[in-house]
């Protein structure tokens, strides 16, 4: 059974969260216990991706059919390319990479949300739900189109489920940008806005809360749902990778005396990290937790003064995913910090609504202990990306960069040394000018690059490193752009009525 975090309202099953995405109330739901990793998990006894996922996903959907979730995970499964599967890992001295962008979007979104559809569908069976369902996302750059290749697949029937995005149109780098801009597909809707993503995420959250939206689509046989990570059917398979990341750690010998491992997690709406904290409540031989930021630092400083502030500048920076100054997964963590006291955590988010900030008290800062958090700009990630190119030709992304500055920033800081397994959160090939200058191929290049000179950039630097350009990017080349609306923040409601209409 699932819970807000804002109120003592009565449990909802796992389909019913599912479906609802959001609480009424405007938090967010949690379990109301973790279930601890059957022994199974933890055994050396060879496991693939699905049958992973199904021992640690069937506690959190205890009421799914057996073979019906096992249906969905095969199908997920099928995302992925035969030879990587969906997680590999490389190894580097004493971190492993876990490369969680071998999906269709070249991102860590892909391994959440090429389950959703099928956890939707087995919710909406389980209820008898006619409804067609409205997913509705705000995007720092890869939600969006993870979303979209997810649940409204080009070439698929939409299946009673419509997939609308709002992303911040100057807030994403340009193939990220067409990635969403050209994706068609029945039921498939793409606008951006002018502002950032704390924007599209603060407009997404009120048109959840609006009573008129709820009436409008209720007239016409909707309801609204989400594929953020505040959706349960989000976070919780994010939980499956970490647990993989361990068992490959352990299998290839790369963990210490002590059996741990240490994760570090670039970090910006904090679904990702708050999927290893939960992992490790549930028994996953965790250490430390590393949550790494860009030069936006609210959660560095959140876990060095107890203070969330989203009251300071706001920085585009290389790692885009990460520019976020309001994250919204953290609220489930102070909600586990207070106790899970829902009255405590609603005064907290009230204060960050009024007042743009809010303080823990001694006690709820010591449950934290788990993490350990620092921050990296350009200069620092674009070091790292260069160490590792040198060393192997090995390519990381901006925010895989971030995590790695990070780490090394808190070990040469006193931080016990151990295994660390470092995800990573997308291709490089999705961020190609920031990687092929770090690299020193693209040192001349201007700042503003439209869509095809990344392109032809990523295959320069594919070449470079001789590795295969992917064929997600490949079919980039020749994808028109289909989705040019972009309208203000404060017309999101309108936007989302007129394309429903």
């Amino acid at each position: 059974m699932y819970r807000s975090t804002r109120s003592d309202a009565p449990a909802l099953s796992p389909e019913a969260a599912l479906i609802q995405g959001i609480a009424p109330d405007g938090g967010l739901y949690v379990p109301e216990s973790l279930p601890k990793l059957a022994p199974a998990v933890l055994r050396s006894a060879k496991l693939s991706y699905a049958e992973l996922s199904y021992l640690v996903l069937k506690p959190f959907f205890p009421s799914f059919d057996d073979a019906g979730l096992k249906a969905a995970l095969a199908a997920q499964s099928e995302r992925f390319p035969s030879i990587t599967g969906p997680a590999p890992l490389s190894l580097k001295g004493d971190l492993g990479f876990l490369e969680l962008y071998h999906g269709p979007t070249l991102a860590f979104k892909d391994l959440a949300l090429t389950l959703m559809g099928g956890l939707l569908g087995l919710a909406k069976d389980k209820l008898g739900i006619k409804d067609e369902i409205v997913i509705l996302v705000a995007t720092s750059g890869d939600t969006g189109k993870a979303a979209l290749e997810g649940l409204a697949r080009p070439g698929y029937p939409a299946n009673g489920i419509r997939v609308l995005v709002f992303y911040p149109s100057e807030g994403v780098s340009a193939v990220q940008k067409l990635q969403m801009t050209s994706h068609e597909a029945p039921g498939a809707k793409v606008i951006g806005i002018r502002g950032n993503f704390d924007d599209a995420q603060r407009g997404v959250k009120a048109i959840f809360a609006s009573r008129a939206v709820s009436s409008f689509m209720a007239e016409r046989g909707m309801r609204l749902s989400s594929a953020n990570s505040i959706n349960i059917a989000r976070l919780m398979p994010q939980i499956v990778y970490y647990v993989w990341g361990y068992r490959e750690m352990r299998d290839s010998g790369a963990l210490g005396a002590d059996g741990l491992m240490d994760v570090a997690v670039p970090t910006g709406n904090f679904g990702n990290i708050l999927a290893a904290w939960y992992a490790k409540q549930m028994g996953l031989p965790i250490g430390n937790l590393v949550c790494a930021s860009n030069r936006n630092r609210v959660l560095t400083d959140f876990f060095g003064q107890n203070v969330y502030d989203r009251n300071r500048p706001f920085y585009k920076t290389e790692s885009p995913s990460m520019d976020i100054l309001v994250s919204s997964n953290l609220e489930r963590l102070v909600f586990h910090a207070t106790g899970d006291d829902p009255r405590r955590t609603a005064a907290l988010m009230a204060e960050l609504s009024q007042k743009g900030r809010y303080e823990l008290s001694k006690g709820e800062a010591e449950k934290l202990a788990d993490f350990r958090a620092g921050s990296a700009d350009e200069e620092e990630s674009h070091e790292v990306m260069r160490r590792y190119y040198a060393d192997g030709r090995y390519l990381m992304d901006p925010h895989t960069a971030v995590a790695v500055a990070v780490l090394d920033k808190l070990r040469a800081g006193g931080l016990e040394r151990r295994p660390a397994l470092v995800a990573s959160t997308a291709s490089p090939f999705k961020f190609p000018v920031s990687v092929a200058r770090a690299v020193g191929l693209a040192d001349a290049l201007g700042v503003a690059l439209d869509a095809a000179a990344e392109l032809n950039l990523a295959a320069r630097l594919a070449e470079a490193a001789g590795l295969d350009l992917p064929q997600a990017v490949r079919d980039l080349r020749s994808a028109p752009v289909v989705h040019k609306l972009v309208v203000d923040a404060a017309d999101m409601e309108r936007a989302v009525r007129e394309a429903l209409s």
